[in-house]
């Protein structure tokens, strides 16, 4: 009695499976890859990823510290202007027991990812803004994470 339910079923479903296959037109494929843009090549050598992490405040008072209008202000002048072909910006959550505390303290950050050829004037720029931020915030540190990558667009 079980093979006598299961056999229209699985019929049915292969209908409707052919049926869904061809009522979709055919789409062109996509390359993968960007082509023709110097600033954001197909395949890369020498491309490093780094992330900076950049903190804001005290987590649980975020009416202290970096305002979310004082950060952008800090990423268009002193960030985008160095890395203007593109980069990521998260919200992050974390904790930093600097020089002479007892206990690490909470903080809103923000972490910031860029892709770039491996240069020492890109290096140089990526110091720069470490140094701008440091400066503005009296911060301690700006956590710096740099690996080689290999990039694609």
């Amino acid at each position: 009695m079980q093979v006598k339910r299961i056999l229209p079923l699985a019929a049915a479903l292969l209908l409707a499976l052919g049926l869904a296959h061809h009522s979709f037109p055919a789409q062109n494929v996509a390359s993968p890859t960007l082509h023709g843009d110097a600033a954001h090549p197909a395949q890369t050598q020498g491309w490093v990823d780094t992330k900076l992490y950049f903190g804001l405040g005290p987590a649980d008072a975020p009416e202290k510290g970096v305002s979310e209008q004082a950060w952008r202000d800090f990423l268009d002048k002193e960030v985008t202007s160095r890395f203007p072909a593109g980069l990521s910006v998260m919200d992050v959550y974390g904790q930093w027991q600097g020089k002479n505390q007892k206990t690490p303290e909470r903080i809103r950050s923000k972490m910031l990812v860029i892709d770039y050829p491996a240069t020492a004037e890109n290096d140089r720029r990526i110091e720069a803004i470490r140094s701008a931020w440091k400066q503005r915030t009296g911060d301690q540190s700006v956590l710096r994470v740099t690996q080689y990558a290999d990039v694609s667009f």
